[in-house]
């Protein structure tokens, strides 16, 4: 469950970036997040996981109270959800499987927990075959796919992605966004920044369209609403 109230984000040069958010995500909801550029989208998602901190206002995220986490607090919060970036993020040294295991041991789970977990994961994603395989070897479709293989390794509630098709041609944006839905219908909350179009127009899901800071639009099977 994710719940804001009255939430704005203020930057030092006084930039308003939101303002007067309200809006409550169930849990097992699917959301895409939609604007035009500059509107507050990755701000939106950045308070989630305390990339940053709310000037104002409350954010509730499976039962924490976001804004007023210690610094020390926040990675434990982290561990109860997966993010995901457009730029995947991946350790460039490290092999898929590694990349993906690296998240299971920064919890230190078991050893004899790891393998089969990061294999399942992975077998998931469609990328068993490339477990041994680096970054720099695997397209962007498949950076992606262990991207979000490491997001959902440890079984987080919610998974937040922030532009995730953004740098990848349509026909593998589609085949991310089938392993997103499948991963929503076993449970997780979904919550995804997108300027995609046609997925959003494709594949109904609750959308909320931020313009200006605020939200203007929330709606249940929404469309994307917007030419760019």
């Amino acid at each position: 469950m994710i719940e804001m109230q009255d939430v704005w984000k203020t930057y030092p040069n006084g930039t308003i970036a939101l303002q007067a958010i309200d809006v409550h995500i169930k849990s097992g909801e699917f959301v895409y997040v939609v604007g035009p550029s500059g509107a507050g989208k990755s701000t939106f998602i950045k308070l989630m996981y305390r990339e940053e901190k709310a000037s104002k206002g409350q954010i509730v995220l499976n039962n924490f109270q976001i804004n007023r986490l210690k610094e020390k607090q926040i990675p434990l919060v982290r561990r109860s959800i997966g993010v995901v970036f457009q730029d995947f993020k991946l350790l460039p040294k490290l092999t898929a499987y590694e990349n993906v295991a690296f998240a299971m041991e920064v919890i230190e789970a078991p050893p004899k927990v790891i393998r089969p977990r990061v294999m399942e994961v992975l077998e998931l994603v469609r990328l068993k075959h490339k477990a041994r395989s680096l970054p720099d070897e695997l397209s962007g479709g498949e950076q992606q796919r262990v991207a979000i293989a490491r997001a959902i390794v440890n079984s987080p509630g919610i998974i937040i992605a922030d532009e995730p098709t953004g740098n990848l041609d349509p026909e593998t944006s589609l085949d991310i966004m089938d392993i997103f839905q499948k991963i929503n219908r076993q449970g997780t909350t979904v919550v995804m920044a997108t300027h995609n179009r046609e997925i959003v127009n494709s594949r109904r899901k609750r959308v909320i369209a931020i313009e200006g800071g605020r939200i203007v639009r929330d709606e249940q099977r929404g469309e994307y609403g917007y030419d760019e």
